[in-house]
């Protein structure tokens, strides 16, 4: 089983950017759909990106148009570009293979990164 690690996460002013990284510990064949949660104070864990080879990227209607999955072959990574912060995006960010929450088994989340959106 591919274990993944997120990082890149930190303090932000609103309106600003910050691109987060899953890497892999394995080879992250691009059969996989990875997807990126994130998960704020007293809310549900929610997906918000979804990379496929066979759907190609959807995102949450709360980060369309402002963030953007991207795999990094090189880097052998999961990127998620975030521009136009907003306070309301702060939250520990996850990354894990599927993209349904639902699915996703306990032991396969790890630690995420933490993204604070403030002034």
């Amino acid at each position: 089983q591919v274990q993944l690690v997120e990082s890149g996460g930190g303090l932000v002013q609103p309106g600003g950017s910050l691109r987060l990284s899953c890497a892999a510990s394995g080879l992250l064949s691009d059969y996989y759909r990875v997807g990126w949660f994130r998960q704020a104070p007293g809310k549900e864990r929610e997906g918000i990106a979804c990379i496929s080879r066979r759907d190609g990227t959807h995102y949450a209607d709360s980060v369309q148009g402002r963030f953007a999955v991207s795999r990094d072959k090189d880097k052998n990574t999961v990127d998620l570009q975030m521009n136009l912060l907003k306070p309301e995006d702060t939250a520990v960010y996850y990354c894990a293979i599927g993209c349904q929450v639902t699915t996703i088994p306990d032991e396969n989340w790890g630690q995420g990164t933490q993204v604070t959106v403030s002034s």
